[in-house]
């Protein structure tokens, strides 16, 4: 218990000031953090609409999580000065006690421990790998095109040998190659032009069977399709359907969607 002449001491009431400040600036960085996250959000969808991509699935988690931060920043700063009145009342009084862990300072702590773990969790799951950006965005950010449910990846190869490479694939694994269309040797027989692009057809029975058991209307997407095309720059892409997007366009589960997934590491061998 403090007597009377400590209490009086100026020391007292300003460390007391000193850690409201303290509090006070943590607050305002919280806010100022939760914002940044907050916005970052909007940024990504304002991108993605800007440039006629989809959503963001990174955006939908930080905003409500730069929204919360912001709620604890202003939390904190109310708790502060609340503690801080009541605090230079039991110093005026005489009746503060020393030495007791500061409960504010552990509520907070434990928030963000909170709030990083569910960051660390939303990142550990690997829902920021993907992103509906435009075609012109995904080749920037990480080296492929995107569009609504169709993944393109960079060949190394010409549009030809591109899917030569995957139609032999396909054959060591049984899968059935059903055709291949040149779609620039046809426009040249019609006096027209176009760069390379030929598309192979494929499947198998057992892997497309169920899946157009569970969802009839799947079947306007089977047999499975890889596109080789070379853009204006000369490059060649080789795109395909993203299977994640197969799944939700047709309602389908993991289990039926797994035997055409398994196709989706060969048309990616045979760019590389």
């Amino acid at each position: 218990m403090a007597n009377e002449e400590d209490a009086r001491d100026p020391r007292i009431y300003l460390a007391a000031e000193r850690t409201f400040l303290a509090w006070i600036r943590t607050g305002l960085a919280l806010m100022g953090f939760g914002f940044v996250v907050a916005r970052f959000g909007l940024f990504l969808r304002e991108l993605a609409a800007a440039s006629g991509g989809s959503a963001i699935a990174a955006s939908g988690f930080s905003l409500p999580l730069g929204t919360a931060l912001v709620v604890i920043g202003v939390g904190v700063t109310v708790s502060a000065s609340v503690h801080h009145v009541r605090l230079i009342g039991r110093i005026n009084k005489g009746t503060d006690a020393v030495g007791r862990p500061s409960w504010l300072g552990l509520i907070v702590a434990f928030l963000l421990a909170a709030a990083g773990l569910a960051m660390a969790a939303y990142l550990g799951s690997g829902q920021t790998a993907k992103v509906g950006l435009s075609a012109v965005h995904q080749e920037e950010f990480f080296g492929m095109k995107s569009g609504e449910g169709i993944i393109s990846k960079p060949s190394k190869h010409s549009v030809p040998e591109t899917l030569d490479h995957l139609e032999a694939a396909l054959r060591d694994k049984g899968i059935k190659v059903f055709a291949r269309v040149d779609h620039s040797g046809e426009a040249e027989k019609v006096g027209l032009k176009m760069p390379p692009t030929q598309v192979l057809i494929f499947g198998n029975p057992k892997a497309g069977t169920p899946t157009m058991l569970a969802a009839p209307t799947a079947a306007i997407d089977l047999p499975l399709k890889a596109l080789a095309w070379q853009d204006v720059d000369g490059k060649v892409w080789l795109s395909y359907n993203d299977v994640e997007y197969l799944k939700r366009r047709f309602g389908l589960t993991d289990d039926v969607v797994k035997g055409i997934a398994a196709a989706t590491p060969l048309i990616e061998q045979a760019a590389n």
